[in-house]
């Protein structure tokens, strides 16, 4: 049985630069995370490698936005060889599953015919996007999610991509760390930004 998070504590944790995970998928709590160092891709310094530009020029996938969040959110609770243990579980799911309802959070995409195989999903406030995990069945579809993504907020206004943690294989779109000090200042300078996703 998961605990219930109401969608208000969700927002304001994000508000406040903190996010909540779980230990396993199937442990029903969860808890705060407030990283000293926060990784980020800072919307102007997006950039795109050259080979990846050439594919996703290809179209290789179907890209939609918000048609299949929960199909999606679920593909990234998965477990896999590279991570056997996931931090999304009920409770998170059931969450932002409401955060999505109430349009705070969204899902990017990526279709094989009618096979969903591969996406991400985020929560928007202000000109902050919050990218909470992605998933890949297919080569390249999590970045190909990702580059289609960050055209969409660059378009609409958005100057923050939030990565929560360093990862190396984001350095390649523009991924910098940045003290926990200089993330919230960055995170409140976004929040009045009225932009939609």
């Amino acid at each position: 049985m998961s605990a219930t998070i109401a969608l208000e504590h969700l927002l304001d944790w994000y508000r406040h630069g903190v996010f909540p995970m779980a230990d396993a998928r199937d442990d029903p709590e969860i808890f705060l995370i407030d990283p000293e160092r926060r990784g980020i891709i800072p919307l102007k310094r997006f950039r795109v490698p050259k080979r990846l530009a050439r594919t996703y020029r290809q179209a290789p996938f179907s890209i939609t936005f918000d048609t299949a969040f929960r199909q999606t959110l679920e593909a990234c609770a998965e477990p896999h060889d590279s991570r056997p243990v996931t931090w999304i579980n009920d409770t998170i799911i059931d969450v932002f599953v409401r955060a999505h309802e109430a349009g705070h959070a969204h899902s990017v995409e990526c279709w094989s015919g009618e096979e969903l195989v591969g996406g991400l999903y985020g929560l928007h406030l202000g000109g902050t996007f919050f990218g909470e995990s992605m998933f890949s069945r297919a080569t390249d579809a999590s970045k190909i999610a990702l580059i289609a993504l960050a055209e969409r907020l660059i378009r609409n206004g958005f100057v923050l991509l939030d990565a929560q943690f360093h990862n190396a294989h984001l350095e390649q779109f523009g991924l910098v760390e940045v003290s926990r000090m200089d993330f919230k200042k960055f995170l409140r300078s976004s929040l009045d930004l009225d932009v939609r996703f």
